[in-house]
């Protein structure tokens, strides 16, 4: 069926665009009126029905790819040694977080199926034209943190690769860790600026060696290790407390790992030729990925002391003790491969549409790379100027993600409520496609209902950080914080606006 929508232009001149349907897909004939907007350039443009070529095992692929990240290896030493879990409580917790996200996940990225858009433009719907800046700068300088990160781990496995091939390389120590990290950096950049295709690639490409190897690592740990006694490790807390908050706080973080793709799966959703293939694809790729490679994290760690004598976390570091130079090649070569697919695909694609959101006739994709790769750069500068002995700080990347998991989980979950209600309940998953793209349409510039029922949770997170009080707001920042900004949102749309008409 065809639907005309109708220019609010005072030019007589410009052409009208257009929506039509095509099953369950709207798709967007760009004209003058909408080419010509301030808000529209062709890379935030919905993607056309031919371009929606992702079907399950893409999205698996996509998330395997992501999920098997050094981030995720240590997240079990992270919520024992953080979060006063057990082992057992510590699996159980990423379980069941990943479980939990999977529902932001999956309605989030209903819209973008169904559209074409992109995470920014999702977000005027709910926070205004303009106001989905605020949002979005949010959500990117969170990814270009989690980016520097992630080529950080990825210059270090660089380094450790290039020092195996050469003498001269490995005599550079910490130097050559600061030189491989902009290695990777370009690595990352070169994949994301070829476009969606290329990431889709190297996701498929990469999740069945990936899975292949970590079955593999498994494997051959097993009999390093005494299993039952590393699973029957006590949790690092006071013996009398309850297990209950900790276990909350935990689950709490572990949903704030991934709060972030809650928020912009539109990104890659725009891609999927069916809702059925995205919500398939991300049953099959999220929880499972994610439990079974923190439990490699976990059994490898233990399996660390009788390999070289003593407990070591970090993959990359643990790999680097050994003396097997072929060995130690090979994995820095899939370490390499992991983290680039976890990288391009999670912390470089949102901020780039997001940069792009604020002036997208001045911010083009590439332009948007780079700027994230910038800020990236500047934002792990103080690492960097360690390693280079520069400076000296006593604070470590571990502690600093760690911390993260539960600030910013804190800020992403009212965005995440605020999406939902908008798009399922406000709008009851229709969306005036052209006037996302304009001005003049039925999207104000700012919606302020929107701003309120995020700022209110923000302003609540960051009373209990400053005064004591209500500090569970704090502790399980993404479940009250989503919770109370859908809430908000639906007041102020739905409740308030009913009893001012009856007022009326």
């Amino acid at each position: 069926m065809e639907q005309q929508t109708n220019s609010s232009s005072n030019n007589s001149t410009l052409l009208t665009s257009s929506v039509h349907q095509v099953d369950e897909f709207i798709e967007l004939d760009v004209q003058s009126d909408v080419r010509d907007s301030p808000l529209y350039n062709d890379d935030l443009a919905p993607t056309k029905i031919k371009q929606r070529t992702w079907h399950k095992g893409n999205v698996a692929a996509l998330w395997i790819g992501m999920a098997i990240c050094v981030p995720t290896y240590t997240l079990g030493g992270v919520l024992t040694s953080y979060f006063g879990l057990s082992v057992m409580e510590a699996l159980f917790t990423i379980f069941i977080a990943n479980i939990i996200v999977l529902i932001p996940l999956t309605l989030n990225a209903f819209a973008g199926t169904k559209y074409g858009i992109p995470f920014p433009i999702l977000l005027r719907s709910s926070f205004g034209l303009y106001g989905s800046n605020i949002p979005c700068l949010i959500r990117a300088i969170v990814a270009c943190g989690w980016f520097g990160i992630q080529t950080l781990f990825g210059g270090i496995a660089c380094h450790l690769l290039f020092s195996e091939l050469s003498m001269s390389w490995a005599s550079l120590g910490s130097v050559g860790e600061v030189y491989g990290f902009f290695i990777f950096l370009a690595l990352n950049l070169y994949v994301v600026m070829k476009g969606a295709n290329s990431i889709k690639k190297l996701e498929n490409w990469s999740a069945p060696i990936l899975l292949t190897v970590g079955i593999g690592l498994m494997l051959w740990a097993l009999p390093q290790i005494n299993l039952t006694e590393i699973l029957a490790t006590k949790a690092n807390r006071p013996e009398a407390d309850s297990a209950a908050p900790y276990l909350m706080a935990g689950i709490t973080a572990m949903v704030g790992f991934w709060a972030t793709l809650s928020l912009n799966i539109p990104d890659f959703s725009r891609f999927v030729k069916s809702q059925k293939d995205q919500i398939t694809g991300q049953i099959l790729g999220l929880p499972l990925t994610m439990f079974f490679f923190a439990a490699l994290g976990v059994v490898l760690t233990s399996a660390s002391t009788t390999l070289v004598g003593e407990p070591i976390s970090d993959p990359i570091n643990l790999i680097g003790k050994i003396d097997n130079p072929i060995m130690v090649g090979i994995a820095m070569v899939l370490i390499i491969i992991a983290t680039l697919s976890t990288n391009s695909a999670a912390n470089i694609v949102s901020p780039t549409n997001d940069f792009q959101n604020v002036a997208p006739k001045l911010i083009s994709e590439k332009r948007g790379v780079l700027l994230t790769g910038l800020i990236g750069v500047l934002m792990m500068s103080w690492e960097l100027m360690k390693k280079m002995h520069w400076i000296e700080s006593d604070v470590s990347v571990e502690a600093l993600y760690s911390n993260w998991l539960l600030g910013y989980s804190s800020l992403l979950g009212p965005i995440a409520g605020i999406m939902i209600v908008d798009y399922f309940i406000i709008n009851k998953q229709e969306l005036d496609l052209v006037s996302l793209y304009k001005t003049g349409g039925i999207y104000s510039n700012v919606n302020y209902q929107g701003l309120a029922a995020f700022f209110i949770p923000v302003a609540l997170t960051i009373i209990a950080l400053t005064t004591g009080k209500l500090h569970w707001f704090y502790d399980y920042g993404w479940f009250t914080g989503s919770i109370s900004g859908a809430a908000i949102y639906y007041i102020l749309k739905v409740k308030l606006l009913t009893f001012t008409e009856a007022r009326e």
